[in-house]
């Protein structure tokens, strides 16, 4: 996921989020051309990873052999190091903890144990989306309150959500000024709350100051600020509870990003509802959409993700396409791209994930990749310099 740094304090009160937020959507993001050097770093061998999560400015990925490591920036612990020193390069998490999945926020990380135990670490403030029942920013992992067990966790921009197992319950925490917890109250959680409804979740997505999740009857509902048309329900009306989005489709899987969601149906198409304005919606237009709009090209996806200005997704054939504005991938300085474009390279991958400004994606062969800006060393490639096509995360 995916949220769009840190923008506002949270304590502003829901009429000031939207006038603010929807003046920053428009904001040009750094286009500088540059040249694109060789790596600068000595030759290693790189990790084997089987699944990457692109954060704010960080990244964080889960080995084949469930070691979590994290790089970029680190200025709250989100790295999960024990320092807060930015990293070119992926860094260990501390603890030794065996984890099968990890969810780089904006600030913050969180992450499920082989246990299903699920921890996070990095930014918590006074929003509680570390999860743990305090406002304390942690360096190193710390169990998430309640002792549930979960099978999957995604962490936003202040808040995060995950799926409980074995009971595929809802649950979130942290900042609910904008309804984003779902449980019908706009009152902060530093524990989790159970989203209202009793349904039951397969996957759940938080984004900037929504969720969406997908049930285990295929079908899609999102709450929270609805400011943009993100919730898809045909109206641009918060929800403090779950709503279902509009239509008959059903989905395999959605993700939220800042005001827009995109996911995809059983059939393998994608839609996307919210915010297009940066061209997130891939069907061509820079509009607003409060409803599923159909994504162009005809592709069949597996999966997309939605990052702050910018959606990817890998088709069935592994291959990669972006759309938006930045963490495009295609190799050229073109600002906005309206429809898919093929990431460069030929790779094929098994897995994307949506940063901030930046995309990350391992391969088939367990290799990743990231593109796009690198301020604070997100690509993992050892240096800050943007790229405009996929370079390798380099090894420890």
């Amino acid at each position: 996921m995916k949220n769009v740094g840190r923008i506002l304090a949270p304590v502003l009160a829901a009429g000031l989020l939207i006038t603010a937020l929807g003046c920053l959507e428009d904001t040009e993001s750094p286009t500088a051309p540059e040249a694109e050097p060789g790596l600068a770093t000595a030759a290693t061998t790189p990790l084997a990873f089987y699944q990457v999560s692109g954060g704010g400015d960080h990244t964080c990925g889960i080995t084949t052999d469930n070691r979590a490591y994290c790089w970029g920036s680190n200025a709250y612990g989100q790295l999960g190091d024990g320092t807060t020193t930015d990293r070119l390069t992926p860094v260990a998490v501390a603890g030794e903890l065996p984890f099968r999945q990890v969810s780089a926020g904006d600030s913050h990380t969180c992450a499920v144990t082989t246990t299903n135990r699920a921890y996070c670490w990095g930014y918590n403030g006074s929003d509680g989306e570390l999860g743990d029942g305090t406002a304390t920013d942690r360096l190193t992992p710390v169990p998430v309150a309640g002792g549930r067990q979960f099978r999957q966790v995604d962490a936003a921009q202040y808040h995060t959500c995950g799926v409980s197992y074995p009971d595929n319950k809802a649950y979130c925490w942290g900042y609910n000024g904008s309804f984003a917890l779902g449980d019908g109250t706009s009152t902060g959680r530093s524990t989790p709350v159970a989203v209202s409804g009793g349904r039951q979740f397969r996957q759940v997505s938080a984004g900037g100051f929504h969720t969406c999740g997908v049930t285990t009857l295929d079908k899609a509902f999102c709450w929270g600020w609805n400011n943009r048309g993100q919730l898809g329900d045909g109206s641009k009306v918060s929800r403090p509870t779950p709503s279902p989005v509009a239509g008959t489709r059903r989905f395999r899987q959605v993700d939220a990003g800042y005001m827009f969601t995109c996911g995809v149906t059983t059939d393998h198409r994608a839609f996307c509802w919210g915010s297009g304005l940066n061209g997130q919606m891939g069907d061509g237009n820079t509009k607003v959409s409060t409803s599923p709009r159909a994504v162009a090209g005809g592709f069949s996806f597996d999966r997309v993700t939605a990052g702050a200005l910018h959606t990817c997704g890998e088709t069935t054939n592994n291959r990669a396409y972006c759309w938006g504005t930045a963490g495009i991938g295609d190799g050229t300085t073109t600002r906005t791209r309206l429809t898919p474009v093929a990431v460069a390279g030929g790779r094929l991958y098994s897995q994307v994930s949506a940063g901030d400004n930046h995309t990350c994606g391992k391969t088939t062969a367990n290799v990743a990749y990231c593109w796009g800006l690198n301020g604070n060393g997100e690509l993992g490639d050892g240096t800050t310099t943007r790229r405009l096509k996929p370079v390798a995360v380099v090894g420890p």
